[in-house]
């Protein structure tokens, strides 16, 4: 038995969970579900990013303390989770306790590669980070995904010598040691890399940012929320001292979003390297979810909440489409009319089907009785290279190859005409055969639908059919948006 650590990115508390942040954590749900079905000894982290000026700004718009916003935005967060059945094992917060102790460790330990220095430059509160002055002159002076004009900084900041890194960072992504998936971004990561890594700015003035992580031995400073955040993988595991961190650092798999890809396989390698310590095993990174074919946003009228999906559908079948429908590899779009089809035709009419033809004949036919379940004889191999891979909508489709397979065997086998000619033994053997292969596929569909996979299982209980109450995924129809 070996020990398996992932973590998903940890959300900006600034905005409402979306599709996005939902998808992210059934993605890394999957393969921690996995690796325990496999025998690992599984530790799944995912958790809440919560200082910085943009929670400063929201919460005195708002006439809150910083730390209450930040309570209730953190406990939507858990409360997804919850209901998407993620089966996580930590959830950390970074204004938690531990947390912030650990941070100002990690900075004492990175003093040899921190100095202090002037920064002058451009600077976004809503994006929380630092622009070139190409990146401001491009854009016009006004910052495009929040509508304000970028601020003229002029300050005295620490420093981390990221520079310092860009061989050694270089060299762990090329040799294949610090994997990215898919190969799109890692080549994307290696010429950001390649042109050389620059020194970033690792604090705020107080007088500037208030709501931070204090300096260790300068008060007058606060760390930058971006730094700090990354340092979360390791102090949710009680670095430096905890058997948790000991054991079960490196983390096997990191999943982030293609938009902080740089913060997580340039600068948190560095930091890592820093403290002489190994990197991730592998980065996963995915896409962006558009709605209707453009980008989702409450200004256009196109934001969906996830609880909006989960309540009218369930949780299995929100993980089923963002986990095949959407592209692993790329970006996806979703559209209610795309859902309903994926609900209908493949959950209900395909999957459902086979469960409620198989369970209806052996009930009619044999009371009931399965007798001796053959062994599964389907060759999983590719459904594994995908989920090693990260490629959760290659393994469904080979689940549903299964599914689909299963439904044109009982349509050629036809177990009704084999009752009428009273061939007992045949009928016996073919019913077997599907209480077989739905077991089998209950299992492939464990890590990615739970509660259908387990619904499944107990119907084929000890030999003898379990009745499930109401049916699998009963059809529905999407309501029309005005």
């Amino acid at each position: 038995m070996s020990n398996f650590y992932i973590t998903s990115s940890i959300p900006y508390v600034n905005g409402e969970p979306h599709l996005g942040h939902a998808m992210e954590f059934v993605m890394a749900d999957v393969l921690a579900r996995r690796a325990r079905q496999e025998g690992e000894t599984v530790i799944f982290s995912i958790g809440t990013d919560e200082h910085g000026g943009k929670i400063a700004e929201k919460a005195a718009e708002l006439k809150l303390e910083p730390k209450a916003l930040a309570d209730q935005m953190s406990q939507k967060f858990s409360d997804l989770a919850k209901n998407l059945r993620i089966s996580n094992d930590r959830f950390i917060r970074t204004t938690d306790n531990g947390h912030e102790q650990r941070a100002k460790l990690i900075w004492k330990a990175l003093h040899k590669d921190i100095y202090k220095g002037k920064y002058v430059g451009w600077y976004c509160t809503g994006d929380e980070a630092f622009f070139s002055e190409a990146e401001v002159k491009a854009n016009n002076g006004v910052c495009p995904s929040h509508n304000r004009p970028y601020e003229k900084v002029e300050e005295e900041n620490y420093f981390f010598k990221l520079s310092a890194y860009t061989e050694p960072v270089l060299k762990a992504i090329e040799s294949g040691d610090f994997k990215i998936l898919p190969e799109t971004k890692r080549n994307e990561i290696l010429n950001v890399i390649k042109g050389g890594l620059e020194d970033i700015s690792i604090s705020r003035p107080k007088e500037k940012i208030s709501w931070g992580i204090p300096v260790p031995n300068d008060p007058d400073h606060v760390m930058y929320v971006w730094f700090e955040a990354l340092m979360n993988y390791i102090t949710v595991l009680g670095y430096p001292e905890h058997d948790d961190f000991k054991h079960f650092w490196p983390a096997n798999v990191q999943v982030i979003g293609k938009d902080i890809i740089r913060f997580h396989a340039a600068i948190w390698p560095a930091i890592l390297l820093s403290l002489g310590l190994e990197l991730p095993k592998t980065l996963y990174v995915h896409g962006f979810i558009n709605v209707d074919g453009k980008k989702m946003s409450k200004s256009l009228g196109n934001y969906i909440s996830p609880d909006e999906v989960i309540n009218k559908y369930g949780a299995d079948a929100f993980r089923y489409y963002f986990l095949r429908h959407i592209p692993s590899y790329n970006d996806g779009d979703f559209t209610w009319d795309l859902f309903e089809a994926a609900y209908n035709n493949e959950l209900a009419n395909e999957l459902g089907n086979a469960v409620q033809r198989t369970t209806a004949m052996i009930q009619k036919y044999q009371q009931g009785l399965i007798g001796d379940i053959p062994p599964a004889e389907h060759d999983i191999a590719q459904y594994q290279e995908a989920l090693k891979a990260c490629r959760f909508d290659i393994a469904l489709d080979e689940v549903w190859e299964q599914v689909r397979g299963l439904n044109q065997y009982i349509d050629e086998e036809k177990p009704w005409q084999i009752a009428k000619e009273n061939d007992e033994d045949h009928l016996r053997e073919v019913l077997a055969y599907q209480a077989s292969a739905l077991l089998q596929i209950a299992d492939m569909l464990e890590p990615f639908l739970p509660d259908t996979a387990a619904k499944i299982k107990a119907v084929f209980n000890e030999g003898i059919i379990r009745s499930i109450e109401g049916t699998l995924f009963p059809k529905t129809e999407v309501e029309v948006k005005a």
